[in-house]
């Protein structure tokens, strides 16, 4: 039998919830986000325009899907209930942050400077030891984490060999300095 845990600060007049805890299939990963945005077409400018990645199917003029290499969607962006909308305002739900992982520092280099280029300001730049991450926003003020891991040998582990994860500042002139001479990465 797997084993249970139940909820113990339950607002008043909710249910008593029971789970069972067994651990999700390794494999399993996250497929794609889908973001409602108030305009396509300036989503798509970020999106594709700054970040690169390819449209691979519209669905009229509410939704498009977008992604790198080639799969069906990373991406999904819509407008079926915020076309003309405002961002939701701070201190309420949601998501904080969608993130793209790229496959080496000198692809998240090039994305550095093609985020540079288009004059979009970043929120933050954080060293994990696991990763080195890059925060901004998007048109429609969706938070975004552009990102590369460290290869699993190179993370920060404790004595016991638990992960130590921290945040420190990224260099920000190193991380540019590892950017691919041409504009295509591969």
């Amino acid at each position: 039998m797997a084993p249970t845990k139940r909820c113990r600060n339950k607002p008043a007049g909710a249910r008593r919830v029971t789970m069972t805890i067994t651990k999700i299939h390794p494999k399993v990963s996250i497929g794609h986000v889908h973001l409602k945005v108030a305009n396509i077409e300036r989503a798509l400018g970020f999106y594709c325009g700054v970040l690169g990645f390819e449209v691979t199917q519209r669905y009229g003029h509410g939704a498009v899907f977008i992604s790198a290499g080639g799969y069906h969607h990373h991406i999904g962006l819509n407008t079926w209930e915020s076309f003309g909308g405002s961002p939701p305002p701070p201190g309420t739900t949601g998501l904080f942050h969608l993130a793209i992982l790229y496959p080496t520092r000198a692809a998240l280099s090039d994305a550095l400077r093609r985020v540079i280029n288009a004059g979009i300001a970043l929120d933050g730049a954080s060293d994990h030891g696991v990763s080195e991450a890059l925060y901004l926003r998007d048109p429609d003020q969706n938070g975004v984490e552009l990102y590369w891991d460290r290869p699993e040998a190179e993370w920060p582990r404790g004595a016991d060999g638990a992960l130590a994860m921290f945040t420190r500042a990224v260099d920000l002139d190193g991380l540019l300095a590892a950017a691919p001479d041409s504009g295509s990465v591969s």
